[in-house]
């Protein structure tokens, strides 16, 4: 069963997705917050697997929430997908760069919104597709040296499928390996580049243009 904590700052935002969460056989609301404050202190407490926050709210916005529990530095971090009716660019970036696991905007739509719960909670991310594309692009530029961070031929293969936005289960079947090899040679790719999640090492291959 997958734990999940709601913080907006809107009652019928909370009840909605609440209702939405409370609709799937594998999923569980544990924990409701109105605002940043109240969010880090029930995300602490519950340690839910999967924290669906808002940007902005009172007492603390999103960010400097998301930034307490899963930015850089935190020893547990809790995986976090930001749901915001606000696509800027500014606002996707900090919250990738402060350990989001997904970013979705609030018309996405139920069936996204369960999918970027599930991949959050099964280590993978999702990213609203209305705002991938203008993301990666701006991730492009400038670019930065080609270099290839040490990793392995095949381990760029990954890299750049992950960055493309494929699952584990795409990737296998896309290069004939298996699951487990793609989950092996992301570890040793997290291992070599010192990221945490699929964001991070989607955003080093489109800073470095790998991802054509």
């Amino acid at each position: 069963m997958i734990r999940v904590l709601v913080a907006d700052d809107q009652a019928m935002v909370r009840t909605g997705f609440g209702m939405i969460i409370g609709a799937q056989p594998d999923m569980e609301l544990v924990g409701e917050a109105a605002d940043g404050v109240e969010a880090v202190a029930q995300a602490r407490q519950l340690r839910p697997d999967v924290a669906l926050m808002d940007i902005r709210m009172p007492k603390m916005d999103g960010l400097q929430a998301l930034r307490l529990l899963a930015g850089p530095g935190v020893a547990d971090p809790v995986k976090v997908v930001v749901v915001t009716t606000f696509d800027l660019d500014e606002y996707v970036h900090q919250a990738l760069r402060n350990g989001a696991v997904g970013f979705l905007l609030k018309d996405a739509g139920p069936a996204l919104l369960v999918e970027a719960v599930r991949a959050a909670a099964s280590g993978d991310a999702l990213i609203s597709p209305s705002v991938t594309v203008r993301l990666l692009q701006h991730l492009a530029t400038p670019a930065q040296p080609a270099e290839d961070g040490g990793l392995s031929p095949r381990e760029l293969e990954v890299v750049r499928l992950t960055a493309r936005g494929l699952t584990n289960a795409e990737i296998a079947a896309e290069l004939f390996i298996s699951v487990g090899t793609v989950k092996t040679h992301l570890g040793s790719v997290h291992a070599k580049l010192d990221t945490r999640n699929r964001v991070e090492i989607a955003a080093w291959a489109w800073e470095r243009r790998l991802v054509g």
